[in-house]
């Protein structure tokens, strides 16, 4: 059975650790979800359905499902869609023919686990610590600059990135400093579970794929994109199988849309299809229920970048699938470019291809004219991608699921130095600032240098994102007296600033540095001269890394430079404590 996940060519995980099953369920705020089953609940035959209507009250048609021998999963009312399950053989066409509805289709040819109606929580791996010093030379990043990117800005905290994947190892040395546990899910089965862990790693691509958006910037390991961002979990993968179903997908996009995240990455395809047509009932409502999905993420101001695939297959020109459905029996079907291998081919979505070490088509990568929208550093062979994890350990990984979060990383730099961009503008710019890559000596390559089938638009580039040249530091300032800070309690570091005209810069860098046991306590913020409160950073409560030596970008613009700011440290717990060491303002 082929792996849906974008990485199927990948080298051999190093020390990978192996992790339980599991997952739960709550409803999204879009969604209006029907209670959670009891396991007795579950039959043999039980099979989850899309039954979609129009957008708003869903209530008659929720209705008709029970009334057809069906039950309601999950209700997402904004975009129109139900999750339905049922161990009716008819309950598809019955509900066809209710009033009000547009489409039905089964997303699966494999019953829905009894796992769905009472999942558990995924294994918290034990954690190594490492020795590695942290390289700022790794072949992928210095091919997309952005070792020379970092030197403008890390990132914002304010941005978000949302990794719709296996999930992700939160307790890694090198992504919990940039973990956002409050807006991490699990949305296995269609039905976003809150519990804390929910979100965890139930393989290794997930943790891998987060490190290469964001891994911190700390000495160790590695280093990510976009080092300065916030990441958060959404587990749509199901333990066991490993695959992404439909449901799940829509569940992880309405996610993305309610919580606020400026870019998504999706490095998989929606199982069982590895493409769906419209000509199959089944297929068709998938393609729907997943597009309603993307749109309403985009609405909200999220851009979706997804791997193109690893099958070396022309999307330009689609003749045959084999590999599908992989839940069950793979059959041999003739399939047309009206079949869309999704998400990564609805409309609005970045579509990655890979490259390997030099401007080269990564061997295992699809391609397609008019399809591909841009390239990055996915590996070939034994020039891997270098990341994370789980357990906190590293390791290479090949495939166009490495490619993806190089463009996520990119964009995610966009979003922070460009904050009121839409998603249209940051796949706008992605493209843009794309270097122009031409077609090599391979008659599959179509197109033009500026754009073509093997590269898109180029290969991503970081250094462009945040602008092409890193800018001369401004005034320095620094405080170096000592603060203590106490359990539960709020303190202050003042510096003054003087001398410089005018208001500060958009890129105020705030270089922290605070000595204290159990950081998960801390909750840092900068205090503009007016008294407006710019939060750095709400640690995880989870987080037991000790000390905070980290800079941070603000988009300060509106302040007056001149004036006394403060650094504010407030401890929200018990039994660890600490001090300000000293702090400082780059203008």
């Amino acid at each position: 059975m082929r792996r849906h996940i974008f990485s199927r060519l990948q080298a051999p995980a190093v020390a990978a650790v192996a992790l339980g099953a599991a997952l739960a369920l709550a409803a999204p705020a879009a969604a209006v979800a029907a209670e959670p089953q009891p396991a007795a609940a579950w039959a043999a035959g039980t099979r989850a359905h899309l039954v979609i209507t129009a957008p708003g009250d869903t209530s008659a048609v929720r209705t008709a499902v029970a009334g057809n021998g069906g039950s309601v999963f999950a209700s997402y009312d904004a975009i129109g869609v139900i999750v339905a399950h049922s161990a009716s053989a008819g309950f598809a066409s019955a509900m066809r023919g209710v009033a009000g509805v547009q489409q039905v289709g089964a997303t699966r040819t494999s019953d829905v686990p009894a796992d769905a109606y009472n999942p558990a929580l995924p294994a918290n791996p034990t954690q190594s610590s490492t020795t590695l010093a942290e390289s700022l030379t790794r072949w992928d990043m210095t091919q997309i600059k952005a070792d020379q990117a970092w030197a403008v800005t890390t990132g914002s905290a304010s941005v978000k990135v949302g990794v719709l994947d296996t999930g992700v190892d939160d307790q890694h040395q090198d992504i919990a400093p940039n973990f956002n546990a409050a807006d991490s899910v699990s949305c296995a089965y269609g039905k976003a579970d809150t519990r804390a862990g929910a979100w965890r790693d139930v393989g290794t691509h997930g943790t891998h794929v987060a490190g290469t958006i964001a891994a911190a910037k700390n000495s160790k390991g590695v280093v990510g994109v976009a080092p300065g961002v916030k990441v958060s979990s959404v587990r749509i993968a199901e333990p066991g199988s490993s695959l992404f179903f439909a449901e799940n997908t829509i569940c992880g996009f309405m996610w993305a849309g309610d919580h606020g995240f400026k870019v998504t990455n999706n490095s998989y395809y929606t199982d069982p299809w590895q493409f769906n047509c419209p000509d199959n009932a089944d297929q068709a409502a998938i393609i729907e229920g997943v597009k309603r999905a993307q749109e309403y993420a985009e609405r909200k101001g999220s851009l979706q970048v997804a791997a193109a695939g690893n099958s070396n297959l022309d999307l330009a020109n689609k003749t045959v699938d084999t590999e599908s459905p992989n839940d069950s029996t793979p059959v041999t079907r003739t399939i047309t470019n009206a079949c869309l291998d999704i998400p990564t081919e609805l409309p609005g979505v970045v579509t990655v291809a890979a490259m390997g070490k030099g401007n080269v088509k990564a061997s295992y990568s699809n391609f397609g004219n008019g399809v591909i929208d841009i390239a990055a550093p996915g590996g070939d062979g034994t020039s891997g991608v270098y990341s994370t994890l789980p357990g906190g350990k590293y390791g290479n990984m090949n495939g166009t699921s490495m490619a993806s979060p190089h463009v996520a990383g990119v964009a995610a730099l966009l979003a922070s130095v460009n904050p009121a961009a839409t998603p249209a503008d940051l796949r706008s710019k992605l493209g843009v600032q794309a270097t122009d890559t031409a077609c090599p000596s391979d008659s599959r390559c179509t197109g033009t240098t500026t754009k073509n089938g093997f590269f898109g638009e180029g290969q991503t580039d970081a250094l462009q994102a945040v602008g092409s040249t890193p800018p001369t530091p401004g005034p320095y300032f620094e405080n170096t007296a000592d603060v203590t800070i106490a359990d539960n309690a709020t303190v202050d570091s003042p510096l003054t600033v003087s001398g410089v005209t005018g208001n500060a810069p958009a890129t105020l860098k705030v270089g922290v540095d605070i000595k204290h046991t159990y950081r998960g306590d801390l909750v840092v913020s900068l205090v503009a001269p007016d008294g407006t409160v710019y939060l750095l950073e709400d640690f995880a409560n989870s987080d037991g890394t000790d000390n905070v030596a980290k800079t941070y970008t603000v988009n300060a613009s509106s302040e007056a430079a001149n004036g006394t700011w403060k650094l504010r440290v407030r401890d929200i717990a018990s039994q660890d404590t600490g001090r300000i060491d000293a702090w400082n303002l780059t203008f």
